[in-house]
């Protein structure tokens, strides 16, 4: 009897251990962009509550998270820069969109209200290259009649890490004043003029919160829910803008999925009177071939399940749910492009 039981006992805990194993083997990794960190997050919550499998997302960057995907750390990398068809190809990955969004100014100006204060473009290349270093300049106070400005000092923030939100705003500045471009240039890390670095969304909020006068750029749903001061930004047809999430899906209401490489459209500075002018798309990437089918599937079962479940807590938290026409192009191109070594599709 005694035997029976212990053998009763090591089938039961072994059963518990290979279901044990299983879990820990659906957890899933990912890393990169800080741009949709709070609704990867939300989703991660949501998802593990219907599913059982968790996410471990790190918010360190776009630039880290390439380097992680590439290094095979990671099961999957995100970027708000989308790759070329050339980097896909030389590091054997495939790129699919997420999400998309804003990026905003912020401001520390006292007597400023939030979404009070008009800038425009080339307005906010000069402050960053350094043209520009009172709040109260002129090319400030000609866009801003009635608005009594400070005359304190600007005090330029930037990302100090690797980034895609970096990448959207320097891709605006760059599109918007000809000497932005030649000097600084578009790019997930650049060479800047003047300023102090933060290293994340977190890190730009920081010092712009604790600089007087400060102006930085954040992702839109960061900014908001930390109650910072943003700004009006002049778009391409020439109307100023408060940020919302109907300005950002009319930036993206004309992209050419299908035209370019892994989907790498650039929403910014886009046509239209409702274009908010820094929109991005946040960027998932996977390696072509799965070393760990199982696992590779399971992160395209969360992306899926985020597509068909996760709406309402995207624009709850002011982002931009993918239309439906793409997210299928999306699961099209899994079919496509997810293989295991024996060239099997893992979707």
């Amino acid at each position: 009897m005694r035997i029976k039981l212990l053998l009763a006992s090591l089938v039961v805990g072994a059963s518990a251990l290979v279901a044990q194993t299983a879990s820990f083997a659906a957890n899933m990794t990912g890393a990169g962009a800080t741009f949709p960190y709070p609704i990867y997050a939300k989703w991660a919550e949501n998802y593990k509550k219907v599913s059982g499998n968790g996410l471990n997302y790190q918010s360190v960057g776009s630039g880290a998270g390439i380097k992680q995907i590439k290094a095979k750390t990671v099961d999957f990398g995100a970027s708000d820069m989308p790759l070329t068809a050339q980097e896909l190809d030389a590091a054997g990955l495939v790129q699919f969109p997420a999400i998309m969004g804003g990026v905003v100014t912020i401001v520390n100006l006292a007597g400023v209200a939030p979404g009070q204060l008009k800038l425009t473009g080339p307005v906010v290349a000069d402050i960053y290259l350094g043209k520009i270093t009172k709040w109260n300049a002129a090319p400030i106070a000609a866009l801003n009649p009635g608005v009594t400005l400070p005359a304190d000092d600007i005090t330029v923030v930037h990302r100090a890490d690797g980034s895609g939100t970096t990448f959207l705003f320097t891709d605006y500045l760059s599109k918007t004043s000809p000497g932005f471009k030649s000097a600084i240039g578009a790019g997930t890390a650049v060479k800047w003029a003047v300023g102090v670095g933060g290293k994340g969304n977190e890190g730009v909020a920081a010092n712009v919160q604790r600089i007087k006068g400060a102006i930085g750029y954040v992702e839109w749903a960061y900014a908001k829910k930390n109650k910072m001061s943003h700004t009006q930004l002049k778009n391409r047809d020439g109307v100023f803008l408060q940020p919302d999430d109907e300005n950002f899906k009319a930036a993206a209401a004309n992209a050419e999925w299908t035209k370019t490489p892994g989907f790498g459209v650039v929403l910014t500075d886009q046509p239209g009177k409702a274009s908010w002018p820094i929109t991005g798309v946040s960027y998932i990437l996977m390696h072509k071939i799965q070393a760990d089918p199982a696992k590779g599937a399971e992160v395209l079962k969360f992306f899926d399940w985020a597509f068909k479940n996760g709406d309402a807590a995207a624009v709850e938290l002011d982002y931009v749910p993918l239309p439906d026409s793409v997210t299928k192009l999306v699961a099209d191109a899994w079919k496509a492009n997810l293989k295991d070594a024996s060239g099997k599709p893992i979707w």
